[in-house]
């Protein structure tokens, strides 16, 4: 992937960038677009696992940002980020944004059975308490989890950068389809901006990462049927919604997700299904299997990113990102 084009070049003494041990890639690209180096951090460990870290550089009356995906480990990139933003702000940092492209712990949000943790918001309060002082994050799980901060929330879409990759492909007899009926805002977005029609996957989930497709509402014959969702992990509602459109005549069947997530069996699964391609942004950084597979394509959001962390920093408007 070519680097990309830088947005403007920044102050390296207002504003600076470090990152986790999450995605050091995509810091990097973020960076480039800005025309400045990521922040210096050293980052080791004690013997007993404990996390040992210091900011190698000044950072006294600066705009900090701290770009971390809590992805897999989820604990170990949690805590590195409260740790740095804790550092952060004992450095008399001016602010700390915390840039969250994948928020772990999204999926529990609610109480929907006794006796069970809202995690999300759990999470938000470990991120406020630690001395954040405004959230980044892209394609929250629910977008609902914005009200869990008593701070400000910038809640960014992969969506702009799926729609420039799939508008100039033109595809003849579109369908966006969205996996479950909590996805179709989501997938009704898409299905608008590429001018296509919507269709719904009906499914029931009798425990976590199990599902079983029920019903496909909307018509799926002779089309080509693209099923738009926020995170891929097990893969296996993705699967099996593949396998129902095709039954009901779907010509071909590609999916588009925000957070490749992809654990367990999910890249062996995709492998074996008949998925065309699979287009995920690097949020989360792809595993070692996806990448060597033909049906992984990975979009970068780091200009994304870059125009919002640049926003931020001015003080000008977000809002044409989140369109």
């Amino acid at each position: 992937m070519a680097a990309p084009k830088p947005v403007r070049a920044m102050n390296p003494e207002r504003i600076k960038i470090f990152s986790g041990s999450a995605n050091p890639a995509l810091t990097q690209e973020v960076c480039q677009c800005l025309g400045l180096e990521p922040g210096q951090v050293k980052l080791k460990r004690f013997s007993d696992g404990e996390i040992n870290l210091q900011i190698q550089e000044n950072v006294r009356g600066a705009d900090v940002f701290v770009v971390q995906p809590t992805c897999t480990p989820v604990e170990q990139h949690l805590m590195e980020l409260l740790l740095m933003i804790d550092a952060l702000k004992r450095s008399s940092a001016e602010r700390i944004t915390a840039v969250l492209p994948y928020y772990g712990y999204g999926r529990q949000d609610r109480k929907d059975k006794p006796r069970v943790p809202i995690s999300a918001k759990l999470v938000a309060g470990l991120l406020e308490r630690s001395g954040a002082d405004r959230i980044m994050a892209l394609d929250l799980h629910a977008a609902q989890i914005q009200g869990f901060f008593d701070i400000p929330v910038d809640h960014l879409f992969f969506r702009p950068v799926m729609i420039d990759y799939f508008k100039p492909l033109d595809t003849p007899n579109l369908t966006v389809v969205s996996p479950d009926a909590g996805g179709v805002e989501r997938a009704r977005s898409v299905a608008k901006r590429l001018n296509a029609p919507l269709a719904v996957i009906d499914k029931r989930r009798e425990e976590s990462n199990v599902a079983e497709v029920m019903n496909v509402i909307g018509n799926v014959r002779d089309q080509n049927c693209l099923i738009v969702d926020d995170l891929i992990d097990t893969a296996g509602t993705l699967v099996k919604g593949t396998e129902a459109l095709l039954e009901l005549g779907a010509i071909s069947v590609s999916a588009c997700a925000t957070h490749a997530v992809l654990s367990g069996p999910a890249v062996e699964r995709i492998e074996a299904s008949e998925l065309k391609e699979v287009i995920l942004s690097n949020s989360i950084p792809l595993c070692e299997a996806a990448r060597k597979s033909k049906k992984f394509r990975s979009l970068s959001i780091a200009p994304l990113l870059a125009r919002a962390v640049q926003s931020i920093h001015e003080e000008t408007s977000v809002s044409i990102l989140f369109l």
